[in-house]
Parts: C-alpha cells; structure tokens; sequence
C-alpha cells in the first residue's frame, strides 16, 4: 500500500494507535490478549489469523474506574452489529454517562466469532466523528451556511410541492439507502409511493442488481443460497469477481477452517488478490470474460461427463441446449482466445470443483458490473445446477453483498421496479399493500401522474439522464428536476462528469447523511456557467447513524439481527424515519404513512415511528420471501443468545431465552428467510435455499414454482420424486392459492377466520397466514410450489448466456466475433444505447490500450466518506492510487510512488499515485472505488461544509469510468473500461 504523511488534516502518528487513544479516553490502560490466548477463548484454530490484526483492541466490556470525585453512572453494553460491510458482525458497544467509551467484537457470535477486521475495530470512531455534519446546512453563493431543521423542513417540502405541481411528482427522485435497517428502507419505499412515485432505487442497482435478476429467474429467489458459515462443508470453492480478503474480510475464517480441513480454494481474477494469495490455484482472466470461462469449465464438465445426470433431469430445465452451446462454441481455443485461459488450466478447475462436491461458488461486484452482467451471474448459477450443487450443504451460489444491508435494503426497501417483498406493481399487489397500510387503494392511486403507478421508475444508475435527455426520449412527462441523496455516496457511480453537469442543471438537491458525502463538495464546486440552474436549491440533512438508533438489518447469508441503539443522536441529528415523518407532515400524507404505525418520542420529545412497529408492517406484508415470522421479540431472543447456535450449521442446539421465556431450540440463527408464515408458526428460517432433504418445518425447501407449469410443451414442474422430505405430494406442484388448496381438499383446514381472509387469495397475499401454516405445517410442502430450476431463461435477453465484448474494449477483433445488444429505445423509461456506442469506439483501444478496472481496499467501504472521515482508518491508506504492472511502467517511464494521470475517453483526467506491481497484467490498471474530495488534480477542501471534509480525499475513479449499462437491470459497467496512464510532469 501507499503510505505519505499528511503535512495536514493526517491521522494521529504511531504509536498513537486506536486502542492507546481509547485508553487515554478512559483514564486509564487497556489490557491486551495476544493471539494465542484470543484463540483459545473463541475457539478458532491457526487458521483465524487473518482477522487478529486489531487484537489490541479485544477485551471483555469490563466498567471502567471512575475518574476521581466524578459522579459517574454504571457502564451499560448495548449489542450491534457492523455497518461496513454485509458478513454482520456482531459488536458489544459499552456506554457510560450516555458516551460510547469502548468496544469488543462479540465472541459468541455464530458469524464472526469475536474477529474484526480494521474497520470492524475503528467501529466506535464512525458513531462519534467530529468530521460528521453536525447541522442542517444550505448552499448559499457557493457555501454552506447552517440553518435550522424547521426552515430546511419548510424549504424543501415547498420546493417538492412546488415541482410536483409544475412537472408532476416523478420530477423528483428518491436515492434511498442500502445502510438504513430494513424498518427504514421499508418506510422509505411507503414514503415515495405515498408521494406517488416509483422514481427510487438505492445501492442495489449498482451492486447487485444483476445477481437479484439472474438468480430469481433461475431459480426462485435472488438471494445466496447458503452461507459463510456453511462454506465449512464445502470440499472446493471457486470465487470468481470476488475478493473476499478485502470486501469481506471475517467471512474469510470461514473459509479458512475449511481448507484446514482440505477444502479446494480457486480464486478467478483479472489481478492478483489477497484473496487468491490464500488459494490452491489462481487463475488470471481479462476482465468481462467470465462466461468464456465458465462455459469453458462446463465444456469440460459435459465431455468427461462430470455433470449430476440424475439431478439435472429431476430439478433443472433446459440444460440440453446449454450442452449443445457449450460444446460447440467454447472449444479451449475458443475460450483461450477470449479470456486468456489455457486448456489445462481450464480442466483443471472443472475437475477439481468436479471431484471435490459439494463444491460452492461465489461472486461479487467482479462479475455483476457488466453490460452483461445478467448474463454472467446465469452463467455460474448453470455451472452449479450442472455439477448438482444447488440445495445442497456445501454448495450453492455464496453471493456476498456490500453494505451491511444490502440484503434486506432488496428486500423491503425502495425498489424502482417493485413494492416490498418483490411483489411487482401490479393493482394486485398494490391493493395488498393498501389494505395492510390501511390507506385506501384510490387515494394512492391519485398521487401517481395518469398510467405511472404500474410502471418501474427509473434506476440511480441512469438518474443523470434522466435530468439531461431530451424530454421527448424519456418515457415520463417531464425530465427529472428533484434529487434526494439519502445515504448515498455519488462517487460511487460512473459517468462523474456528466453527474456534475447533471447536478447543476437541477432544481433540488437534497442530501440525508451522517457525513455530508462527495455530493456536498460536486455541489458546492464551480462548473460550467452555462449548465447551472440559477434556482438551485442544495440542503444537507444530518442524519443519524446506524448506532444512534434500532432496528433488524439482514447479512449475506439471509439471517435478520436486531441492532440496539447504543447512543442517542449526536449533534443535531435525526433519525432517518424520524425526518421521513416530519416530510411527510409537511407535504400532507403523515397520516397516511403512519396509518398502521405506532409514534413514540424520539429526540427531544419529537415523534417518530416506532422501529417494531415498521418491523411488524413487514411482517404483515412480506409474506413471498418470509420476512413475516421474524418478530422483534424472536430476533431480540437471538441476539441476547448467541452463544446457543452452532458455527457450522447456525442451529440452535437447545436454549431458552431468559427475559422472555422463548425457547430456541432448532431455530437457525438470525431467522434466515424465508422464515414463513407468523411467529406462532415458529419456522426456523431457511439456512440452505432448496434443499430438499429436509422437511419444510426444518428449514428445507425446493425450487420455486415461479415460471408457469410447462413450456413450449416441456414440463417445467419437478420429476416424481423431486420433493422436500415428509411432502404429502411428491411430484412437482404449482404455487398455493384457495382454489388449488380447494381441489386438494385442503381447505377445511383453515379457521372460519382464516377462509375469510385466504377467500379469493394466494398464499402470497392472504394476510392471516392461514395458506401457508395447512400447506407447510399439516402436509408439508411448499406454498411457492416446487419446480425446475431455469438454465434458459426465456425472458431475457440471451436465453442462454452469451460473451458480449464490454462496450469499450480494447480488442477490436473480438468485438466484431461477440457485438453487444441492439440500443434500446425506452428501457426503464431512458434510451440506453449499446451497439452504436461500441461501433463508435470501436478502436478506442488505440489511445486508451489499458483495461481499467476498480474495487475495494480493506481499509475503506463504500463510497468512502464515513471511513475515509476515521483518523484510525485514515491513516491506513492515504493516498488515492493505480496499481500498474512494472513492465507497463517502464514503457511510459513511471516508477512507484510517482504521481501519474489516468485519462479515460470521457476525457478526464485523473491525477494519482502510481504503485507498480505484478498484480495486476500488463494490458489492465486498478484503482480502489472509495476516494473522493479530488477532482481532476484539484482538491475540493474549499467545498466542504467546515469541519466536514474527510481526512484523506484522492480522485474518484467513477469520475472518469465510461457510459454502460446491464441490458436486464441497469447495473452500470465499472469493472471493464479502458484508460491510457501517462507520468504527470
């Protein structure tokens, strides 16, 4: 890594470390636990050492000695869980007199074990930073004056109702937040529709978005199937596009365990990463080429008859025309040609995920950021059903998401193309919702502009279009005019320049966030004159972190954990429901939003919703995904008994919760769902996806009835025999509803109450629960049905994966052997172009011959504003860089260390350091994605709210990443652009 000394604004020097700094706070020295002992109270063998880097700072949350003649109340330990990344680490918080003094990663944690990684352990910094905004600001003349939260109230709500009158309510767009707690994302999708819009989106879209669409359509759901923890079953495990070391630091013991029982480890990755530094074998591919890859193990896998015969002619569809494709087009000259792997290196992986099941897969941003994302995710979920590894312990498709909410924030939050739950905006779904919100389906409906309320918004990778498209190509009324940031980083999108001239041109901007974010800065910055809308108005909201209140937040692996509010809000912060109901009163629908939603006083005596209550609306709407039998009380029982459930298999073994007398016994930890029907239902949740050897009360499954019930004449349901273990029927079946459960004779066991409810209703929208609990309880199945797997999917796209060349590629031949897709006219209500901007650029890798490709470091996350804002994590990593390959170095005569200029076909310019490594090939650079704060060589210090400004700032790679975008879900091409790197002079 990079490490300069700051002449200013740098972090504490050594040996002032993190723990000798919270022993100065203390008053008082902090006892230390070397490694050897740290192993032996939690259990965890040799392997574990990747997490013990911050062991200093473990120790037992012991009260601390009063300071002399200092009235001092007793220390209190409130149980959280990590916001930096979605493994959900579990964290003892100690409080004393209201002030956060310590800290200790949660040893009985089935999910971490009492490990941290660095920004695990600089936890306690992001909930008491002095870098946070501390109050409401305004721009005014190109800087922030602080004003109060009655007139920033009044200002905005008059604004919106100002634009919305003018140019009708889809003029605004709502950025939610993958970092609010499943209550908050939830409320916020109530919030929008209240308004009468469907222009909302948040991380998702530009994350994983592509994994949701790919893998719902092939299976079911668009979640992981299993876990980190069952990765410890696994006998192989090929990560592809996913760096686990760095992104998910803890879900690495894991993995580790297993090797140390002999588990295989493959790491596929255009650079060399700390986590293919721990594999068996590690193979380079260029970026974009994952299905050349994958279809070229399956080729192997199909000639040497490797793939589960029996498996795929019971649960999976489609698999013939897979073999047919496979072995014809992606022969190993093919695949050598199109992503760099020979044939030996090739057979070897498919042999050894082959010999070695249950093996599992697992993939990040690394192959969700493609124009062909879609495509990619398919193409690994084909490689799994192929080789029987789906619904299996030790299988399956480990999809690890980014933010610690990423997860439930798809789930239940502000989704442009659904309600939550993934329910669609049909009239169907929108009456079930109205009827558990009790607000009347009308009334919404009259909020929406005429024909809009069925139709998906437009997505927070393509909002800047939506501002500077000509109108008559958008398929709404008016062009986008109003823009919520509400706890979301800019700089982590791409097309910066463009997002500048995007943020000038509107006439709100709104951003909710603890730290002001790189938003503030683009804002407050100087553009072009004639872009800027003389009227803009800019507000930045201080909203408060995720340790200033409650609520549940959903990891990777599906499992649901309650946060407890460890300090009340500092500064003058607010609680993001808290402000979303003060909005709501001043534009005229509280009423409506808290219909079902009990208010309890918040911050200074105001009101705001009560989290269990907004948890208990999930409970009541969610039931598709089971998000419905994971109750507060459950959730709160689990966390307060950790120590209960098992590291290799989450399974409580016995256990009763002592405050509330709830016996945990079976249930998985966290209540993965689904976790179907209520909670008097007590299903344990669902911790392998699937998986048919165990019974439906016990957390098993099959593949979900989703597609219809045969194809083109082909039969799409399960082979006899294909069941979930105890089913009643044992052959494939269609989902429930009352007039299926009639014609099974099943109906009369529903209370009167129960048939009154479920009368006219599938098991999706009857709200008693009542379908679910005969259909599950008394006979065993499932109420989704049980059906083949999709490896064709009919309604994308590409049926059957295709290799299509990034848009901005630097082979020119290949472009022409795999084009991209026909431009589209109006696709999530924008034009997106594909083939003529590759046509354009057809030779781009003339000027620009370096593949540039991005991701992230361990140090930071995210868009970077709140950890590049902790002195302790600052310090770590200061300086923005690319990492070049030595001989790629010396043709352009840069040495390490040197400051260089990335320049890209935007025409920006980056001005950053050079690290030269052999991580990366010579035809590829890579630049972490967390920096901002720099542009173009400028620092933007100036720009910042004073006292606001991150310590360390660098450019932003996305300021200079090209237009592209997935062709199913709008998920933007990050991973695979090209650049040229000059020495700066």
């Amino acid at each position: 890594m990079l490490l300069t000394r700051k002449s200013s604004h740098a972090a504490p020097a050594a040996p002032s470390t993190l723990v000798a700094g919270l022993a100065r706070g203390l008053g008082r020295a902090m006892p230390t636990i070397d490694r050897r002992a740290f192993l032996r109270r939690s259990g965890l063998g040799v392997g574990a050492g990747i997490a013990t880097a911050q062991l200093s700072l473990v120790r037992k949350a012991e009260a601390a000695d009063a300071p002399a003649n200092t009235a001092s109340s007793q220390p209190v330990v409130r149980r959280t869980v990590c916001s930096h990344c979605s493994v959900g680490c579990a964290v003892d918080a100690v409080v004393q007199n209201g002030v956060w003094i310590r800290q200790e990663p949660v040893f009985d944690s089935p999910i971490n074990m009492g490990a941290h990684c660095a920004k695990g352990a600089a936890l306690r910094e992001h909930g008491s930073g002095e870098h946070r905004l501390k109050t409401p600001m305004k721009l005014v003349n190109g800087k922030y004056q602080r004003i109060s939260w009655d007139q920033a109230l009044q200002e905005i709500s008059a604004r919106m109702l100002e634009l919305k009158k003018q140019s009708g309510p889809d003029s605004v767009f709502f950025v939610g937040s993958s970092k609010h707690n499943n209550e908050q994302a939830y409320l916020m999708r109530k919030w929008v529709s209240l308004w009468g819009t469907n222009n909302c989106d948040h991380q998702a879209r530009i994350c994983h978005s592509t994994t949701v669409a790919g893998v719902a359509n092939t299976w079911g759901y668009g979640a992981m199937t299993n876990s980190y923890n069952d990765m410890r079953n696994s006998k192989a495990a090929l990560y592809i596009g996913s760096n686990a070391a760095e992104a998910h630091p803890v879900s690495m013991l894991h993995m580790l365990h297993a090797k140390e029982t002999g588990t295989k480890m493959i790491v596929v990755d255009p650079r060399f990463t700390r986590t293919a530094a721990k594999a068996d074998q590690y193979i380079r591919i260029r970026s974009g080429t994952d299905i050349p890859f994958l279809f070229g193990m399956l080729h192997h896998i199909f000639k040497n008859g490797w793939e589960d015969k029996k498996y795929i002619e019971d649960r999976v569809y489609g698999m013939d025309r897979i073999r047919e494709e496979v072995l014809a087009k992606w022969t190993p000259d093919k695949v050598l040609e199109a992503c760099g792997v020979d044939e030996a290196t090739c057979y070897q992986a498919a042999k050894t995920m082959a010999e070695n099941r249950p093996s599992t897969l697992v993939w990040c941003m690394g192959q969700t950021q493609h124009t062909i994302g879609n495509a990619i995710v398919r193409a690994s979920c084909i490689v799994q059903l192929a080789l029987g590894n789906v619904g299996v312990a030790g299988g399956g498709a480990n999809i690890f998401r980014g933010h610690d909410n990423v997860q439930g924030a798809t789930d239940v939050g502000p989704n442009p193309d659904s309600l939550p739950g993934y329910y669609g905006l049909s009239e169907g779904s929108w009456k079930h919702f109205a009827k558990v919100w009790k607000v009347d389906y009308d009334w919404i409906k009259q909020q929406y502009a005429p024909g809009m309320m069925s139709k998906p918004g437009m997505t927070v990778s393509r909002w800047i279009d939506g501002v500077l498209e000509k109108n008559e190509l958008i398929d709404q009324d008016a062009n986008l005019r109003g823009l919520f940031f509400w706890g979301h980083a800019p700089n982590s999108q791409t097309r910066g320049l463009e997002m500048k001239k995007a943020m000038d041109k509107l006439d709100l901007l709104v951003v909710v966030d603890p730290y002001p974010s790189a938003t503030a800065a683009m804002a407050a910055m100087p553009g072009n004159s004639a872009d800027l809308n003389l009227n803009r108005a800019v507000y930045l909201l201080p909203a408060a972190t995720q340790f200033e209140t409650s609520g549940s937040v959903t990891a990777s692996n599906r499992s649901l954990q309650w946060r407890e509010k460890v300090i009340e809000p500092l500064f003058e912060s607010r609680t993001d429901h808290m402000i979303m109901y003060q909005l709501a009163q001043k534009l005229g629908f509280d009423k409506q939003l808290m219909a079902n939603t009990k208010l309890v006083a918040g911050k200074g005596g105001m009101m705001e919703p009560e989290v269990e209550s907004l948890l208990r609306e999930i409970n009541q709407t969610c039931w598709s995904i089971g998000y419905t039998g994971q109750s507060p009380e459950r959730l709160k029982a689990h966390m307060r008994n950790m120590h209960v459930f098992d590291v290799k298999t989450l399974r409580a073994k016995g256990g009763v919760d002592k405050e509330s007398g709830y016996a945990l016994d079976g249930d998985y930890f966290g209540l993965p769902w689904p976790c179907f029907g209520n909670a008097a239902l007590k299903h344990p949740g669902s911790p392998n996806l699937y998986d048919t050897t165990r019974h439906v009360m016990d957390g098993g499954g099959n593949f979900r009835a989703n597609f219809g019930v045969e194809k083109d004449g082909v039969n799409l349901l399960a082979a006899d025999g294909s069941h979930s273990v105890g089913a009643d029927i044992t052959t494939g079946y269609p989902e429930f509803d009352h007039v299926f459960l009639k014609k099974l004779g099943w109906w009369n066991e529903l209370t009167d109450a129960e048939k009154t409810a479920a009368e006219g209703k599938n098991w999706k929208t009857d709200v008693s629960g009542g379908i679910i609990r005969v259909v599950m309880k008394n006979h065993g199945c499932h109420p989704f049905g049980n059906a083949k797997a999709r490896a064709v999917v009919w309604n994308f796209p590409d049926p059957v994966p295709l290799h299509r060349e990034p848009l901005y590629s630097t082979r020119a031949d290949l472009v022409d052997k795999y084009p991209t897709h026909d431009d589209k006219k109006a696709f999530w209500r924008l034009p997106t172009l594909y083939k003529s901007v590759q046509q354009a650029n057809r030779d781009v890798g003339k000027k620009f011959p370096l593949i540039m490709s991005s991701g992230r470091l361990v140090e930071y996350e995210g868009g970077g504003e709140e950890t590049r804002s902790n002195p302790w994590l600052a310090e770590l990593q200061q300086e923005m860089f690319v990492e070049i390959n030595p001989a790629t170095a010396n043709d352009r005569g840069i040495r390490n260390g040197e400051n260089v200029w990335v320049s890209t076909p935007t025409g920006a310019r980056l001005m950053v350091k050079a690290l030269v490594t052999e991580r990366v090939g010579r035809d590829t650079v890579w630049l972490p994605f967390h920096f901002s704060g720099r542009w173009q060589g400028k620092d933007l210090l100036a720009y910042y709210p004073d006292g606001a400004a991150p310590v360390v700032r660098g450019e932003a790679v996305n300021t200079g990443t090209t237009y592209g975008y997935d062709s199913v879900t709008m998920m933007q091409e990050t991973k695979t652009t090209v650049c040229q790197v000059e020495r700066a002079a």
